[in-house]
């Protein structure tokens, strides 16, 4: 298996990210709300600029070589409480299933531990996400709740 890095996110490499994104339809709780995923230049300058900019958010690009293939986060940063809530999303079924995601998290956490101070980072997976569920558990987290639209998981240092 190729190791991937995780990377600041750039404007240019989340351009590079949402060209050759797919929504993932298997994931949707409520399959009135999906929609094929269509790139937009605009859309996508005001989703980095929106979440680029934001103080309690740390935006990196998951990258395969020289190639991104997905977008973590490490958001609701909390430097009193020192936790913070980890969200991922891979680009598309072609790079999903093949260990990457799991590498990610477990760099996003060795991040959020040694970098950022925290004792604890946070996450969730749709119920119907089995794939995300599965991932969190390999990289460590352990599942602390559920509300039947999402299981909640959590990894303390």
């Amino acid at each position: 298996m190729q190791t991937i890095q995780l990377k600041a996110m750039t404007r240019e490499l989340c351009h590079e990210l949402y060209r050759h994104w797919t929504n993932d339809a298997s994931i949707y709780m409520d399959m009135r709300l999906f929609r094929p995923y269509v790139y937009n230049e605009a859309a996508v300058n005001r989703y980095f600029d929106a979440k680029g900019s934001d103080a309690s958010r740390r935006l990196f690009a998951i990258m395969l070589g020289d190639r991104v293939i997905g977008e973590l986060q490490l958001k609701q940063i909390d430097y009193d409480k020192k936790e913070c809530t980890l969200s991922i999303h891979m680009q598309n079924d072609m790079v999903k299933g093949k260990g990457y995601g799991t590498q990610a998290e477990h760099l996003a956490v060795k991040i959020a531990f040694d970098e950022l101070g925290m004792t604890a980072v946070n996450a969730d997976a749709i119920m119907k996400n089995t794939r995300s569920q599965h991932v969190l558990e390999k990289a460590g987290f352990h599942l602390v709740g559920e509300d039947g639209a999402f299981k909640y998981y959590r990894i303390e240092r």
